[in-house]
This record gives C-alpha cells, structure tokens and sequence, in this order.
C-alpha cells in the first residue's frame, strides 16, 4: 500500500503540470481566434489608404453586427484598409457625427486621401463592404 501511495504522490506533480500546460494551450488558442478590436484614431483617414468608419454606439445590438462583419471583411481585406469606429459619446466621435452629420449606426468610406466616397445604413455585411472597398 506504501508502494502505490508513493507512486500516486509521484504522479501528482505531473498531472498538476499537465493540466496547467493544456489550460495555458487553450488560453493561447483563445487569444489568437479572437478578433482584433477597432480603434477610434479617426486622423487615419486620408493617409494613404481607404478608410471604413462606422458609426458605433454601444447600446445598439446593429452595432455589434456591423462590427462582426467588419472583422470578416478585415479577414480579407488585410492591412489594405484602415477599419476604424466613431464611438458615441466620446469627443472624437461626436466631432465625427457632427461634422459628417452622421446617425447611428451608418458605414463611411473614405478613399486614401480622405474623401468622402459613400455613406450607407449599417448593416452592411462582409460582402458589401468589400465591394464597398474594391
């Protein structure tokens, strides 16, 4: 009975670690399928790639929608085109809505040098806005 309760004590540790070792791969795992999150630096419009904006107000199920196919449509698009939100409620947003006299929820593109190409109600799935883009 010693024997088997030393050889179990032996074990412990390596099953301690085992555990730690998958829990820390799933975690790994987790963070890398995770979506990248937009940023609000909005003065990337007009430096030298076209620019998605979004309208973007939290309390709005539509705005968690156009997010998740914005991130499709990053998927494709790569690092080809700036994909960024005006948040509501924020000082850079409101400059945003107020100067674009934007509402809720509505998709700007912005060719590279800053221009204002089209403005459409969100939401616009990953397929439109590439077509957007292209």
């Amino acid at each position: 009975m010693d024997k088997a309760n030393s050889n179990t004590k032996r074990k412990m540790p390596w099953i301690a670690l085992g555990i730690i070792a998958a829990i820390a791969l799933l975690f790994g795992l987790l963070v890398t399928q995770m979506p990248k999150g937009f940023t609000s630096e909005l003065e990337q419009i007009g430096t030298g790639k076209p620019a998605v904006v979004f309208v973007y107000d939290p309390n709005l199920v539509s705005s968690i929608t156009q997010t998740e196919q914005m991130n499709e449509a990053r998927d494709h698009l790569g690092d080809n085109v700036f994909f960024l939100l005006a948040r509501t409620a924020t000082p850079e947003g409101e400059a945003f809505i107020a100067k674009h006299k934007a509402g809720s929820t509505e998709v700007f593109l912005f060719d590279s040098k800053g221009v204002l190409i089209t403005r459409k109600p969100a939401v616009l799935d990953a397929n439109e806005l590439m077509r957007l883009v292209r």
